[in-house]
């Protein structure tokens, strides 16, 4: 081959691997902002996982440590408590089962009971995995991972509820009830709220009812699309304010959690009533709050 054809030859490979070495480093830089898809983590590392976004991975981490509630220490919702034990243990036998809604005030144990049923039945295959509301919009890629596993999983969000317009909202329509693929019979979705709706209620939605000749009232568009998430779910569980006897009674039964002798129970009571007076609430999660302060002073 003649000096100069080799020579241009050379310029043109050294080009090319240029080009190549440019095109990579672009390649990489793509990879560092594009989502990864989701993988599986070790399933049997604990009951209790976390969907978390890490830059943009997305992963199930799980939970070393969960909490040990059980349901023997859940006083005063015992309704609440026989419904959501008997659809889950409907579920974990396979059977049908809905998607449960906890609605109602706040500190009155939704969260401590769906977190005491996972407790009460992971022995048996049952497995929870914890989603922020701001990332049920990867509900459904969480819906194909478990698909076809032995397991049975509860999708838990905690204290939720929607603004308009937020993305969520769609994505957990769609899995609850409307999306063309359906979820597989080894999932579910546990949800906490203080809205019985999911969704901001205004003045100005009154305005859309519809009134009828025959004295009728018909909802307007604008309640019926915010009704129609909470009717996605197939069981409601509404919880209470306590009253002054639930309270106590709550009171007492977190002292004997946390070992303060039955005889020195009955001597907290006036005390417990003023703590809770000053915080406005006697919910549980006042009590709680109330009977770890005493039995941290008592054993000071």
């Amino acid at each position: 081959m003649p000096r100069a054809a080799a020579s241009t030859l050379r310029r043109v490979i050294d080009s090319l691997e240029a080009l190549l070495q440019r095109a990579e480093r672009v390649l990489e830089r793509l990879e560092a902002v594009l989502p990864r898809p989701l993988e599986a983590p070790d399933w049997a590392a604990s009951a209790a996982l976390r969907y978390r976004r890490r830059g943009n991975a997305r992963v199930l981490e799980p939970v070393r440590r969960v909490a040990p509630i059980r349901l023997a220490q859940l006083r005063e919702i015992d309704a609440q408590k026989e419904r959501l034990v008997r659809n889950t243990e409907q579920f974990v036998a396979g059977r049908g089962a809905n998607n449960v809604v906890l609605t109602g005030a706040r500190g009155t144990g939704k969260s401590s009971l769906v977190k005491a049923v996972l407790n009460e039945y992971a022995a048996r295959g049952l497995r929870l995995i914890e989603v922020d509301k701001s990332d049920l919009v990867d509900l459904a890629d969480l819906v194909e991972l478990v698909d076809g596993r032995p397991e049975r999983f509860v999708v838990f969000c905690d204290d939720l509820s929607f603004d308009e317009g937020e993305p969520g909202y769609k994505a957990l329509k769609s899995v609850l009830d409307g999306s063309v693929a359906a979820s597989g019979d080894n999932l579910l979705i546990y949800a906490t709220s203080n809205r019985r709706h999911l969704l901001p209620e205004y003045m100005l939605d009154n305005l859309t009812y519809k009134h009828t000749d025959a004295g009728e009232v018909h909802p307007g568009e604008v309640v019926e699309e915010k009704i129609s998430l909470s009717e996605r779910f197939g069981l409601w569980l509404s919880f209470y304010p306590f009253s002054q006897d639930e309270y106590l009674a709550i009171v007492a039964q977190w002292l004997r959690n946390f070992g303060v002798p039955e005889g020195e129970i009955a001597a907290a009571q006036k005390e417990s009533l003023v703590w809770a007076l000053e915080r406005g609430s006697r919910s549980g999660r006042v009590a709680q709050q109330f009977a770890r302060d005493w039995s941290g002073r008592r054993s000071g």
